[in-house]
């Protein structure tokens, strides 16, 4: 006998508990490039993309800086395939700089437009659909404050003065979080880029990763639908096993371990299975269907959420988007 038609909050739910599922549930994410420069602009965008495709969640994905902004950092549009943005003007150039920043009003400024653009999303789109918001880590955000080489040269030359900056972001993201709730999102979609063996250590990250995020991770409790971001390859896959979060999404196509591999070493759900560039901006919907058939497989199709290791790409044709989501339609689980 199939099981009943689920909402998609009843079948996220369903997927988090181990229960009984009528598919596989699917969510895939994108850029809005210059649409995010707005509330509204941004709002529009994701609604659209959201009734288009039906999607079991809505991940908003603003641009990287809008976590930044308000102290003073710059971007610019200039037509990255991903959607993002290049940063033109940073606001960390000596040690003492990380002791200047204070903690951002999340309802004032570029904080407070994000706001508003998840009250138009989670009032359109309904409480029947999970919406969950992008919040960079500790470590991404800093990163955004002063560029990636210069980072991991004041992390390893001046550390107290970075634990200083990391410990002002983690109490101006924990505010945005808070005032986030007011919204009526069901979580957070938590995005970590340093933790690659070719970006710091092990020993780097659980010095300058680990306790900030851990911090921040605290504010999440009353959310349901967690989503952790592990973004790059050679990844620290087991440091992150026991994060309080519900999901976990890696480039799992691109480096290890593999869906299978890494179900076995996290407890909750695996997010992924789609090559996002050579797949779904470069192969047919045959192939989006065939690689989403042997990521649900693989996984028996429990604990599982069909997507992307990552953002889709802007360019990524409408038919592989609309295979992704219709494949699981047709495949028993």
């Amino acid at each position: 006998m199939a099981a009943k038609k689920l909402t998609h909050r009843q079948r996220v739910e369903s997927c988090l508990a181990g229960g009984v599922l009528d598919r596989v549930p699917v969510a895939l994410w994108r850029h809005f490039p210059v649409d995010d420069q707005s509330s509204r602009g941004l709002a529009s965008a994701t609604i659209n993309f959201q009734n288009t495709y039906d999607f079991d969640f809505v991940k908003v994905t603003p641009a990287s800086s809008f976590c930044v902004r308000d102290w003073g950092v710059k971007d610019e549009w200039r037509g990255a395939w991903e959607g993002t943005r290049e940063y033109t003007h940073f606001v960390i150039n000596q040690p003492e700089d990380w002791l200047k920043i204070k903690p951002l009003n999340p309802k004032k400024g570029i904080l407070g437009q994000q706001l508003d653009c998840l009250k138009l999303i989670v009032q359109e789109v309904g409480l029947e659909t999970p919406v969950i918001q992008t919040i960079f880590n500790p470590l991404c955000q800093a990163k955004y404050l002063i560029s990636q080489e210069r980072l991991i040269f004041h992390l390893r030359t001046s550390p107290d003065a970075v634990k200083k900056g990391l410990s002002t972001i983690v109490e101006s993201t924990i505010r945005f979080i808070e005032a986030a709730k007011e919204t009526g999102i069901s979580g957070i979609f938590f995005a970590v880029q340093h933790a690659q063996y070719g970006v710091l250590s092990e020993l780097e990250y659980k010095q300058f990763g680990v306790p900030y995020d851990l911090a921040l991770l605290s504010s999440i409790n009353d959310f349901w639908l967690n989503v952790l971001h592990l973004h790059g390859n050679d990844v620290m896959f087991d440091l992150f096993a026991d994060y309080p979060i519900q999901v976990l999404n890696w480039h799992d196509r691109d480096t290890t371990p593999d869906l299978a591999t890494g179900k076995k070493r996290f407890k909750g759900v695996v997010c992924g299975g789609l090559r996002r560039y050579s797949t779904m901006v470069l192969g047919s919907p045959e192939q989006v269907t065939q690689e989403a058939k042997d990521a649900i497989n693989s996984t028996d199709g429990k604990r599982f959420i069909l997507g992307t290791g990552c953002v889709t790409p802007t360019h990524a044709p409408y038919g592989n988007f609309i295979a992704a989501r219709n494949c699981v339609e047709k495949i028993h689980i």
